[in-house]
């Protein structure tokens, strides 16, 4: 329990460091993460039957290979596609906006910064510090939140896209 509590003084007196802007990086974060995990869940738990049963009635289907069958073919496969694919670009569109959240916090702290010499002029080195400690600390955290994910959603992206390949293959062209 004083782990947890020593653990929650150290992100506390991090996000203090940081400037409000580290909550709005975090919940970016926490979105982008619980979005990655439901596309995996569904990758690994919900396309499985999916294609499961797309297969199955395309197998039990007479006609394979009139112009309409195949018609019905692209349209199976591009419903299961649109479902592979839904919140995808959120992911991406998340990942891409870590970063510029962080530059958000850099601005943010360099008003801080131009705030305190204003009223106090340059001769206070330990107001500026706090100042510019609020202008790094956001760019570090969104960068880091960025490269997280990053990784992950590139390799979502590749279970998709393989998903969506084997889902057409094992739906024959007759």
């Amino acid at each position: 329990m004083l782990y947890l509590i020593e653990l929650w003084e150290s992100v506390r007196d991090f996000i203090a460091a940081g400037g409000d802007v580290l909550y709005v990086v975090a919940g970016a974060l926490f979105l982008m993460w619980i979005l990655m995990v439901e596309r995996y869940w569904f990758l690994n738990s919900v396309f499985p039957n999916i294609q499961k049963q797309i297969v199955e009635d395309w197998d039990s289907r007479t006609d394979t290979k009139s112009w309409y069958a195949h018609r019905i073919r692209d349209t199976w496969i591009s419903q299961a596609s649109d479902k592979l694919s839904a919140r995808m670009l959120l992911i991406k569109t998340l990942v891409a906006m870590c970063p510029l959240i962080g530059l958000l916090g850099t601005v943010t702290g360099m008003i801080g910064v131009f705030e305190v010499m204003a009223v106090q002029g340059t001769g206070n080195p330990r107001l500026m510090a706090a100042g510019i400690s609020m202008a790094t600390i956001p760019t570090m955290a969104g960068m880091v939140a960025a490269l997280s994910g990053v990784f992950f959603s590139s390799r979502l992206e590749a279970r998709v896209k393989l998903s969506k390949e084997k889902l057409i293959d094992s739906l024959p062209h007759h």
